[in-house]
């Protein structure tokens, strides 16, 4: 993920889940050690940006890596009528092929999190040469 900013909301108001990459990430992002060579993430505005501060997001550290990190909400939720899931991707580096996804999963162990995690919700964007797609991915009776 190379997330902006990623949170998720309730259309009344009531936020599950928001992180700022603010001096204490880390006591709340796990990375994976699923894999060996898994690239490592690092806290950044990036090149571009409104405020330094308030626009901190993770930002991949090496070209041609896989990536995983993952965190757990605060508290287990029940699925509201309306649910609201927000992240922001910034490339900033011409690639040729990737992608950055959010996915929304049952828990597991956060040390193993790697591309087949099960999950609930999967969504983000993926550039593939001269394809640039979002995928949006629902798990539907276990599929």
């Amino acid at each position: 993920i190379n997330a902006e900013y990623m949170g998720c909301h309730a259309a009344l108001g009531k936020t599950f889940f928001k992180e700022t990459f603010d001096s204490t990430w880390g006591d709340r992002w796990v990375q994976s050690k699923a894999k060996s060579d898994y690239g490592k993430y690092k806290v950044s505005a990036g090149k571009f940006y409104g405020d330094k501060e308030i626009n901190q997001g993770l930002q991949t550290s090496e070209d041609a890596k896989f990536y995983a990190i993952s965190s757990k909400f605060p508290e287990p939720f029940d699925s509201p009528d309306t649910l609201v899931i927000q992240f922001s991707v910034k490339h900033e580096q011409d690639i040729d092929c990737g992608g950055g996804y959010v996915k929304v999963a049952p828990d597991f162990d956060l040390e193993k999190f790697e591309g087949e995690t099960k999950y609930h919700i999967m969504f983000g964007p993926d550039i593939c040469g001269a394809t640039k797609k979002i995928h949006f991915i629902f798990e539907y009776k276990g599929q």
